[in-house]
């Protein structure tokens, strides 16, 4: 019996190495064919790290990826500045819209984003109206299409404390909303917030449908319209892209990991 369990659990082994070699090749050789490919040129990767240059001579993807790291930053902000009052609030004091919620924030993600934009479209004719034809107009899409991501990490946080005995304790000593919004209630959710931040820029550095279709300017844009004219210094932003969001949710698992072992400990 002894020699059929081991032999079991041998088989097991053995198949979960060959699982994770093939996965392992499968997603790890298109990034070395991107690193040969794209160094290649001697000057590409150089050219990359050198700002000035890289400006002078590709504006348009300079503009890219201007716009993509300010539209995430924004976009980050503004999902956090509306989500985690709103998050709160319905805890605390309306519960039985916390379904309703829920479903409306994650509602985006069961809409393919080609017919989201042609929802957005007549919204971003007065927007563009309004607010000029910026490329910093598309947080509020962005905003929109990260709700899915975010109201799961934000609502993770919530279930993992207890908020309204925290605000009851923290309004009974005399602290107003907004000091049990900052002092109390976000310093227990810091890893849910910092989850959802680094999920909405990882999305927001690669997207690049609503802005193709809108007619504005990120970097996934910049990226299209540059490799019709330099493959090299395109598939080089699209592997230094790539490795940044990697490294933003390696982050996220690593922010996820100290925090289950800080609450083991406790």
């Amino acid at each position: 019996m002894a020699g059929v369990i081991a032999r079991r659990a041998r088989k097991q082994r053995i198949f979960r190495w060959t699982v994770l070699i093939v996965l392992g090749v499968f997603f790890v050789l298109p990034f070395v064919a991107m690193v040969e490919f794209s160094t290649r040129d001697s000057q590409t990767w150089p050219l990359l790290v050198d700002w000035p240059a890289l400006s002078e001579r590709y504006p348009a993807l300079a503009e890219g990826i201007t716009n993509s790291l300010l539209q995430a930053a924004l976009t980050a902000l503004l999902m956090l500045v509306l989500l985690v009052p709103t998050a709160v609030w319905v805890r605390l004091r309306l519960p039985r819209l916390r379904r309703l919620v829920e479903f409306i924030c994650l509602l985006p993600l069961t809409i393919p984003a080609i017919v989201l934009v042609v929802g957005l479209a007549p919204v971003y004719a007065w927007v563009t109206y309004f607010l000029g034809g910026s490329s910093l107009t598309l947080v509020f899409a962005y905003t929109v299409l990260v709700l899915p991501y975010a109201y799961r990490a934000i609502d993770a946080g919530l279930s993992a404390i207890d908020v309204k005995t925290l605000a009851e304790a923290a309004r009974s000593l005399g602290a107003g909303w907004g000091t049990v919004m900052w002092r109390v209630v976000l310093p227990n959710i810091r890893s849910a917030v910092l989850s959802a931040a680094f999920l909405t820029v990882a999305l927001v550095l690669g997207e690049f449908t609503i802005a193709s279709l809108l007619n504005r300017t990120n970097l996934q844009v910049a990226i299209n319209f540059l490799g019709k004219s330099s493959a090299t210094m395109s598939v080089a932003v699209s592997l230094t892209s790539l490795l940044l969001a990697f490294v933003l949710l390696l982050l996220l698992s690593l922010l996820g990991g100290r925090r289950r072992t800080s609450k083991e400990s406790s």
